[in-house]
């Protein structure tokens, strides 16, 4: 049984262009706003689905106005009754489940108002109690109950999920006025932080919720509220075809890197309201991620093309010990989409020896810097890797032809088994140092042979380890799903 088809959101997308321009407010831009394509940014943002009853009606006009007339008459009232229902914010599609035919894996729908996403890959999305995770709708922030599935509306309006406190549970996110606030997801108690100046964006929280950390950009060349909202994969327009937002993103990346607007780095305390600002430098500052244990030792990013910087740093949060974890050795070599182990022991990696020809998930281990690479084939390369809680499972959201390792089957949700080779040396003087290598032993879980790669389906490990959960559009519209680790019995 294949995956079921919702009705192609497309249609409705159509007009996103007016719908665009008449429903944005153009503003000036603020901290949420200023680094409007920073690839982690675009990741999740959440806000009212502004499709009007009109849009659609002149949307359906414009689609059928060559059609028999009878066509126009029947579909008007169902493109115009779909619109209303999602404007409302309610679910304009059934809970589905089925059994991939190629893996034999069972796979859960768990959203249900189309246009709903889990984070980015190395957001944490979860429940200290591991048994909910938030997720963005196009009316705002919910919480999906993973044992239950029921969904829980928890904020309504435009909002950017910074990510869910590993301590409380409160889920942290920003508005459009630069204002950062945490809300109880069980009593729906919301309380104001902090409001930032112009230039400054929030990306993380520490382990033990004292402290935020983000960027400060100085620049005169600002952009729009509009722009930052309708910038991302799915804001308007449910899916973007990959090919035209590879083609953006690439040189949005040169330009962005050519700019070398002034930045720096900050932390706010939110127990006594002090901000310490560091690093400023010109280079372009990103991924900021504290580590889930150590509530002082921040994990961020130079972005850019990455064949041009070295990209993955730690710093501590007093501004000490500013530390590169990769330095390329070669030319064309690459890391990135860099995330923590569960335990904050092991920094992971995506590493390419060079570019687009041979493949590494590489770890760091921040307490005694010892490396560990595991390789992978051309078809398992991944948008974005992730692991285990207990770190003895790896996972892969795949990639098309069009991407960095040109796969020509790459279009999969993998599961990863790593194994290291066996070391022969002995303990001969000087190996100590050396690169422990291995190998990933894959399993496919989820066909994603009609997914556009537009949106990266960002999978990542359930607390309990029974799923991997993603986002993907191969409905016709972005949703949640899960797929269980397990084969469901009876598949080969």
């Amino acid at each position: 049984m294949n995956p079921p088809t919702t009705l192609n959101m497309s249609l409705l997308n159509l007009n996103s262009e007016v719908i665009s321009q008449e429903g944005t407010e153009e503003t000036e831009s603020n901290g949420v706003a200023d680094e409007a394509f920073s690839e982690h940014s675009l990741q999740s943002f959440s806000g009212p689905n502004l499709l009007s009853v009109d849009s659609a009606c002149s949307c359906s006009r414009s689609i059928f106005i060559f059609g028999p007339k009878r066509l126009c008459s029947l579909l008007l009232p169902a493109i115009c009754a779909l619109a209303l229902c999602a404007r409302a914010g309610t679910a304009t599609n059934a809970l589905v489940e089925w059994t991939d035919p190629d893996t034999g894996h069972h796979v859960v729908q768990l959203s249900r108002e189309p246009g709903s996403e889990s984070l980015y890959f190395n957001l944490n999305p979860f429940t200290p109690d591991g048994r909910k995770m938030v997720i963005t709708t196009p009316g705002g922030i919910a919480m999906i109950d993973l044992q239950t599935r029921q969904v829980d509306n928890i904020v309504a309006g435009r909002a950017h999920v910074i990510m869910v406190g590993r301590k409380t549970g409160q889920i942290y996110y920003a508005t459009t006025n630069r204002t950062v606030f945490a809300v109880d997801p069980a009593t729906k108690i919301t309380h104001q932080i902090v409001t930032l100046p112009r230039g400054a964006q929030v990306a993380t929280v520490n382990a033990d919720e004292t402290m935020l950390a983000g960027t400060v950009i100085e620049r005169t060349d600002w952009g729009t509220n509009g722009d930052f909202f309708d910038g991302g994969p799915n804001r308007r327009t449910d899916i973007e075809t990959a090919d035209k937002q590879r083609e953006r993103k690439g040189q949005m990346m040169e330009d962005r890197l050519a700019k070398h607007y002034p930045m720096e780095l900050f932390f706010y305390n939110i127990q006594t309201g002090e901000t310490k600002k560091c690093d400023r430098c010109t280079d372009w500052l990103g991924h900021l991620q504290f580590s889930p244990t150590d509530p002082n030792l921040l994990l961020f990013c130079h972005e850019g093309p990455w064949h041009k910087v070295d990209r993955i740093w730690t710093m501590r949060a007093d501004g000490t010990d500013l530390k590169l974890i990769h330095q390329r050795q070669m030319t064309m070599e690459i890391a990135g989409h860099e995330f923590w182990s569960a335990d904050g022991k092991t920094i992971w990696y995506d590493l390419q020896t060079p570019r687009g020809e041979d493949f590494w998930v590489a770890g760091y281990e921040v307490s005694s810097g010892s490396r560990t690479w595991y390789h992978l084939l051309r078809n398992e390369w991944s948008v974005h890797f992730n692991v285990s809680p207990d770190g003895t499972l790896f996972s892969g959201d795949g990639g098309d032809a069009g991407m960095v390792a040109h796969a020509p089957d790459g279009k999969w949700i993998n599961l990863f088994r790593p194994e290291l080779l066996t070391d022969g040396s002995d303990d001969t003087p000087g190996t100590n140092s050396l690169v422990r290598p291995g190998v990933f032993h894959s399993e496919r879980l989820v066909n994603m042979a009609r997914h556009d790669y537009a949106l990266e389906p960002n999978a990542m490990f359930s607390p309990d380890m029974k799923w991997l959960i993603f986002r993907s559009n191969m409905s016709g519209a972005n949703q949640v799903y899960a797929v269980e680790l397990k084969k469901t019995v009876g598949s080969k």
